[in-house]
């Protein structure tokens, strides 16, 4: 058999509604507070949904000697460089370290364009003309533009790369970086995934398709992954990022891995009435590309946005995927805290469950009180639970009918 490339997270960074960086955002999972709250960023009085994950008090910051104008960016580009930022600090990279090359590939998830741009852009024009448009507006709305942002600001990035997979774009990202190092195209890369989507022309587009709860009198009650009073998901702003390197290039420098990336899969939906059937194959094929049987697996974290639907098919299609052992598998759902930040799901909760393992603590279910009977898996819920798992199966599913799986593990340190 073929020795791989061992592919480990050495850096993470947090832009969340539940908390801005890594601390922040951890206690909060660890204690179970939601950052679901009222709007606040836009009139959402006429809206049928007037909730959701906004990031409150967030103030862009750069590193000392970098200047910006946070005005002329995106809110998901801003989302992004700060988490790029924290990324890149917390796994302790310098420019120096790269002797002034540009060698580190960026893969960036993103599932659609700053739509409050383009909103705000149609009313200028509207109100002013066409000739009296903003000179910064095409740059700014495209997708690409977080991507092309972070490269200008970390001179040691070589490439930038957008992947625009709706809301498993993030994992998508992380997943091709990896295969960039696995390759040994590079030794380090830069990941994840970020998306803003609270604005009124979305929050209207979505609450139309159903993909809003409308239980608006109690917030941080609304996102109930699993439980039978759940009406749907909740949407938010978010951002994270990550860093990856070769295992063996980060212990020659003396970084500490927070997880190792053994596996990873992709598929679409089989039936465009049965969102989430894809998981089926695609958890079977993640376990597979990692060398692991489905009772090795020691958590799932699922994606389970509190949608009546989805949730259902992603119990069931664990139950087809694990057997018996399905109802011995602890599972929890990081939406009730964090809602659905789009393509920033996936890596976050990649960082969730890195940070899991270096506490040794399992972020639980929140609002899951009133078990649906077609739910009746192995949930965790109440307080963060003491667990020491080894191999971590993280679950992410997007508009359009796709799904993506990742295979996380411990790394022993020496």
């Amino acid at each position: 058999m073929m020795t791989r490339t061992r592919v480990v997270v050495t850096g993470v960074g947090v832009v969340a509604p539940n908390g801005i960086g890594k601390e922040a955002y951890w206690s909060s999972l660890r204690e179970g507070r939601s950052g679901i709250k009222a709007i606040t960023s836009f009139d959402a009085s006429e809206h049928p949904s007037r909730i959701g994950g906004e990031i409150r008090d967030f103030q862009l910051s750069t590193p000392p000697g970098m200047h910006l104008s946070a005005k002329r960016l995106a809110y998901q580009t801003q989302l992004a460089l700060a988490a790029a930022f924290q990324a890149v600090d917390d796994a302790r990279l310098t420019s120096a370290m790269f002797d002034g090359r540009r060698t580190v590939p960026l893969v960036l998830g993103v599932g659609s364009s700053a739509v409050e741009v383009i909103a705000s852009s149609m009313a200028h024009l509207i109100k002013r003309g066409p000739r009296r448009m903003h000179v910064h507006s095409a740059h700014v709305c495209h997708p690409h533009h977080a991507a092309s942002i972070i490269s200008q600001y970390l001179p040691f990035i070589s490439q930038a790369t957008t992947m625009g997979s709706a809301c498993t774009a993030g994992m998508d990202a992380i997943a091709a970086a990896a295969d960039l190092i696995r390759r040994g195209k590079t030794e380090i890369a830069l990941c994840g995934g970020t998306d803003a989507p609270i604005n009124s022309l979305t929050y209207a587009a979505m609450a139309a398709a159903g993909l809003l709860s409308l239980h608006n009198d109690a917030p941080e009650k609304a996102c109930r992954p699993f439980d039978a009073d759940r009406d749907s998901g909740i949407v938010s702003d978010g951002a994270g990022l990550l860093v990856l390197e070769t295992l063996d290039h980060a212990r020659a420098r003396g970084a500490r891995p927070y997880l190792e990336i053994t596996g990873f899969a992709t598929h679409v939906d089989t039936d465009p009435e049965q969102p989430g059937n894809g998981w089926e194959y695609c958890m079977r094929d993640a376990l597979a590309n990692a060398g692991r049987r489905p009772d090795s697996v020691d958590y799932l974290c699922a994606h389970a946005p509190g949608h009546p639907l989805i949730d259902r098919i992603e119990t069931a299609m664990i139950k087809k995927v694990f057997g018996a052992y399905a109802y011995r598998l602890p599972i929890s759902s990081i939406k009730g805290v964090i809602g659905s930040p789009l393509s920033a799901a996936g890596p976050l909760q990649v960082i969730a469950c890195a940070l899991a393992l270096q506490e040794g603590l399992v972020p639980t279910t929140l609002n899951l009180e009133k078990p649906d009977p077609d739910c009746d898996l192995n949930y965790l819920t109440g307080k963060a639970q003491h667990l020491q798992p080894r191999v971590i199966l993280i679950n992410t599913h997007g508009l359009g009918g796709g799904n993506s799986t990742l295979i996380v593990e411990r790394v022993d340190h020496d």
